[in-house]
This record gives structure tokens, C-alpha cells and sequence, in this order.
């Protein structure tokens, strides 16, 4: 099969950045099923990967966690699952990853593909979801809280808004331009404010003194300081980037009693915990909800087919980090 990776870290500047290169189709294990990729999305993480590969590589590392495709084959212990089902997931970052024709995925991290959403369209999904939706889950998120989503715009914002507009809560979104502010209320927010401004004074002019809850998905320490000021007594943080720097947690955090939920998609799978199945839980869920019309898809970006070229120009667009919504690729030119 035709993969697509990266032997040691290089700027998208570079021709050379990702290299194309032919390897074995995996063979599932057990719990895995065998996908024949159709489309994959491109996230923040595939660029921290990215950078992380100082040392050069014999064999290509093959990045991407987002996909949608068909399944050709199942492991011996897969019962939810046969060939000719058409799926959708993230998977597992301790394994190869999907840009490239075919990937092994377990089966309990893959949910079946919106029947309303194009290949393309589905592949924006897995990871953003499943990250907002395992962050709210351990949240109080409740009908007729206020929640801020500073990031509102990007990928995990984008579902974010939608999911907390669900749960019933008033969602204050930030965003920095007219078109990302116009994205954020097109999704549903209550509100917008722009994250480059005195965030404090807006929330204020809203009605807002705090806020029950915070979700943080740009920069933790560049807010940190705001996050404490304007949370409420017994408010929460939702997180997912780690910070550069050491951060006080004491007051007025420990005053107001705040809770902390740190969020990694990949926990799961990477410390196979017993409730991986959960993941593909999430992903038949916000399937069903994709085919009501309940959400809708983040897609804005589509870059042609697979390619080193328009992974360079993906990873280009998400280290300028002024995206919005989801940036997606096709896959084709399998040998059946």
C-alpha cells in the first residue's frame, strides 16, 4: 500500500517535509478490523507529532487521526463489525497512524459512518468530538450554566459550541475575526467575544461577572490569570493543551473550590483502560445526531487527494493557527 510519513522533523518550508513510501498492508489483530481509508482529517496533534521527531527514522512514521473508510477485514475476537461496513474514528496514536491506504484500528475506538455526512465530511469528525464530548461527560454541565469556550473557531470549539448549546448551557464563544466570530454564532453560540480583548470586561457587558465553567482549548497559561478572575465558586476548567510553564493552583482557584478536567482523546486507547469501548460509544451517538441534523459537520477545508503536497499545506495552515473548523483530504488509488 502507499503511505504517506515523516522520517525526522522538518518545516512545511521544506519539499521534503513528508515523504511517500510503499509498505505491507497491516494484518488486523484481534480486536482490530482493517480499514480501506477513504478520507482523513488533519489536527494540531499531527503537527506537535511532527515536531517531536528530532531523530531520523529508517522507516517512515505515518502521522493522522482522523479517518473514514470501509472495513476489508476483522479480527477473531470483532463481533460488532464485518466486511463492507462503512466507519468512521480516531484511534489510537501509539499506532501507525491513517494517512495511508489502509490502517488497523481497534474496533472498540470505531463507530459506523453518518449515513448523512460524505466520506470527507465524516473524517473532520472523531477527534474533536470525542475530545469536547469526554470533556463535558466529566463535567457538570448542566442546563442554564454559562460556559465560556475560549478557541470557539477551531476544531474542538467548532463541536464544542454545538454540544454545550445540547446540554442546554449559555455559551460565550471567543474569536478574533468577523468570519470565525460569524462560524461561532452560526454554530450556536449565545455569544461572542474576541479573545485579543479585556475578555473580563466583555463577559461583563454581557451580564457576566463569572462564569460556571471554562473551556480552554488555545493557550492554558496566556489565560490563566483571566480564568481565575472570572470563574465562579465551584466553576470548573475544561483543558486540553499543556502548558509551557508552571501555573499557580492555588488561589484564588483553591478559594473558589474550581475543578480541573484535563482532556487527551487518546488516554484511552494509549493506557488501554476497560472502557475503551466508550469511544466508539461516543462516535454511534454523535453519528445518530449527525444523521437528525442535531449537529453538523465542521468541515470548511477540503485539499484534493493525499498527498505530501497537501499535508504540507495542511500542517502550513494549522502551524499559522488561524484556521477554522477542519481541514480534509481523499484517499484513493487503492489495488483492490
Amino acid at each position: 500500500m502507499k503511505a504517506w510519513g515523516i522520517r525526522k522533523f522538518r518545516p512545511v518550508t521544506e519539499e521534503h517535509c513528508f515523504s511517500e513510501f510503499s509498505c505491507e498492508v497491516p494484518e488486523p489483530r484481534p480486536h482490530d478490523v482493517l480499514v480501506k481509508i477513504r478520507a482523513v482529517g488533519v489536527n494540531p496533534v499531527d503537527t506537535k507529532v511532527r515536531a517531536m521527531q528530532t531523530e531520523a527514522l529508517e522507516t517512515p512514521r505515518i502521522l493522522g487521526w482522523d479517518a473514514s473508510g470501509e472495513i476489508v477485514a476483522v479480527g477473531e475476537a470483532v463481533s460488532r463489525f464485518r466486511e463492507g461496513d462503512m466507519v468512521y474514528y480516531a484511534g489510537d496514536i501509539t499506532r501507525p497512524g491513517c494517512n495511508a491506504q489502509f490502517q488497523c484500528v481497534d474496533a472498540r475506538l470505531v463507530a459506523h459512518k453518518p449515513q448523512r455526512l460524505s466520506f470527507e465530511e465524516a473524517a473532520a469528525m472523531p477527534l474533536t468530538t470525542l475530545t469536547a464530548w469526554e470533556g463535558f461527560e466529566r463535567m457538570n454541565l448542566q442546563e442554564g450554566r454559562s460556559l465560556l469556550i475560549i478557541g470557539g473557531a477551531g476544531g474542538v470549539g467548532s463541536i464544542a459550541i454545538q454540544l454545550a448549546k445540547q446540554a442546554g448551557c449559555f455559551v460565550i464563544a471567543t474569536a478574533s475575526r468577523p468570519e470565525t466570530a460569524q462560524w461561532c454564532r452560526d454554530l450556536g453560540a449565545d455569544a461572542v467575544i474576541d479573545h485579543r480583548g479585556d475578555i473580563i470586561a466583555q463577559c461583563k457587558e454581557l451580564g457576566f461577572v463569572t462564569v460556571d465553567a471554562i473551556a480552554n482549548f488555545v493557550n492554558t497559561e496566556s489565560y490563566w490569570d483571566v480564568m481565575g478572575e472570572l470563574i465562579a465558586p465551584f466553576g470548573e476548567f475544561f483543558l486540553i493543551v499543556e502548558p509551557k510553564t508552571n501555573l499557580r493552583l492555588g488561589d484564588p482557584l483553591k478559594a473558589k473550590c474550581v475543578s480541573i478536567h484535563w482532556e487527551f482523546m487518546f488516554a484511552r486507547a494509549k493506557f488501554q483502560t476497560p472502557d475503551m469501548a466508550r469511544q466508539g460509544e461516543i462516535l454511534r451517538q454523535a453519528g445518530e445526531w449527525f444523521d437528525a441534523g442535531i449537529l453538523r459537520n465542521t468541515m470548511t477545508t477540503y485539499l484534493g487527494e493525499l498527498s505530501c503536497g497537501s499535508l504540507r499545506k495542511a500542517h502550513e495552515l494549522l502551524e499559522s493557527g488561524r484556521t477554522v473548523g477542519k481541514i480534509v483530504m481523499s484517499v484513493s488509488g487503492h489495488e483492490d
